[in-house]
């Protein structure tokens, strides 16, 4: 199995002096296409921190992130914007949906970020959005459908340019019960559809059983990890 993401050493801290802050300490991560990666632990043991760095998002203060083996270039502003359009797709607690756009501008819009556009880029997310089971609701807006149809535009967008990988934080958090229960139905799918890795931040441990990995963190450490306990 190909490497797809590594961490080495993450490490990010905040402030300086005697108020200095280590959010994440020395963590190092590695996934393979198609796998998934459940991490866990308390609120502010520096998850959603790790998560950031590994998605391109957050600059480490120390340590690497190499993307299908390349090392990601933090000190470059225009190359890393593209390399998080093109290669990662995220998925937040909030949805992130642009209000105004229906189910399709705003798969779209992700599509058109990457330089995707034209019959090409409709024909793409209308087939993402039928593969979510949101065939229906192409054309409604955001207010118009429930959480867990957000969450699947979320997912859809989330898709659409074919990245390497894709972090999901909490996706389940702002569902009630059924709706993160289809939800997760809706990631299993995606691993056998899709040949992208995922890593999902999450309480849930129904996903567990689905894992290659399962992280836990604490104060910033990875204090467990390793292939998920049998059921």
């Amino acid at each position: 199995m190909s490497i797809v993401l590594e961490g080495v050493g993450l490490t990010k801290r905040y402030g300086e002096g005697g108020g200095q802050v280590t959010a994440v300490d020395g963590v190092d991560m590695t996934l393979g296409r198609g796998e998934m990666v459940v991490v866990m632990g308390d609120s502010g043991c520096g998850k959603t921190t790790l998560i950031s760095m590994l998605g391109c998002i957050l600059t480490p203060t120390s340590g690497d992130v190499l993307l299908d083996g390349e090392r990601v270039p933090f000190g470059d502003v225009k190359a890393l914007p593209r390399l998080r359009s093109e290669r990662i797709g995220f998925v937040f607690q909030m949805f992130n949906l642009v209000p105004y756009l229906t189910a399709a501008e705003n798969v779209l819009l992700a599509l058109d970020i990457a330089g995707v556009t034209g019959s090409k880029a409709e024909t793409r997310a209308e087939e993402l959005l039928g593969d979510v089971g949101l065939s229906g609701r192409v054309d409604h807006r955001p207010g118009q459908l429930s959480g867990g149809e957000k969450q699947r535009v979320s997912f859809a967008r989330a898709l659409a340019n074919r990245p390497s990988v894709i972090f999901a934080d909490e996706p389940t958090a702002n569902l009630d019960s059924t709706q993160s229960q289809n939800l997760m139905d809706l990631i299993r799918g995606m691993r056998e559809q899709h040949d992208t890795a995922i890593v999902v931040v999450t309480h849930h441990l129904a996903l567990h059983g689905d894992a290659d990995q399962v992280i836990q963190m604490q104060d910033g450490r990875v204090v467990g990890d390793g292939e998920p306990a049998p059921a």
